[in-house]
């Protein structure tokens, strides 16, 4: 006659060792799914600074009177200034040696000397090689800054320039 108890206990020993082998299978697999997750997954970061810039409005293949009509006073011939506000956003994938996406400081280190020693305090339409010829609205000021800061700052990352000309107008540009 066949033993029931020593069957059963087979049974539940087999069906333990699955369950543990299982488990260990499942933590395995979980591990290796935060990984790959974590790589799929963007975070973006932001840095915040502030600068003061002079500048006038004018196209010189208009009449006085159009420049006025179109940029008010924006074209005043002695220039006018605005406390610029500048954010940075930077999206990329956790480093999951250094748990950043990009290193803050030197992200601060990049626009303080690529466009804030070169904008800060500065009639833009004189003192900058920039806007020589270019206009310098907020949205030629946003895309210039980014074309500046793109190339220090590796492709892997989304760029995206938000600029405040105001506390109620700005502009942001993306790179598209």
């Amino acid at each position: 006659m066949p033993n029931f108890e020593t069957n059963y206990q087979i049974k539940w020993l087999t069906c333990k060792d699955l369950i543990f082998c299982l488990i260990f299978i499942v933590q395995k697999l979980n591990k290796k799914i935060k990984i790959a997750v974590s790589r799929l997954m963007k975070v973006s970061i932001f840095r915040k600074e502030h600068f003061n810039a002079a500048h006038r409005l004018f196209n010189p293949t208009w009449s006085d009177e159009k420049n006025e009509a179109i940029f008010g006073k924006c074209n005043n011939p002695n220039f006018h200034g605005h406390n610029y506000e500048l954010i940075v956003q930077l999206k990329g994938e956790i480093d999951p040696e250094t748990g950043y996406v990009y290193d803050m400081k030197v992200l601060s280190d990049l626009i303080k000397v690529h466009v804030l020693n070169k904008f800060d305090h500065k009639n833009l339409n004189l003192d900058t090689v920039e806007f020589k010829a270019l206009n310098p609205s907020a949205e030629n000021i946003a895309v210039v800054i980014w074309g500046i800061l793109r190339a220090h700052i590796e492709q892997k990352y989304e760029l995206i320039v938000r600029l405040y000309e105001t506390e109620r107008n700005y502009v942001e540009y993306d790179g598209n």
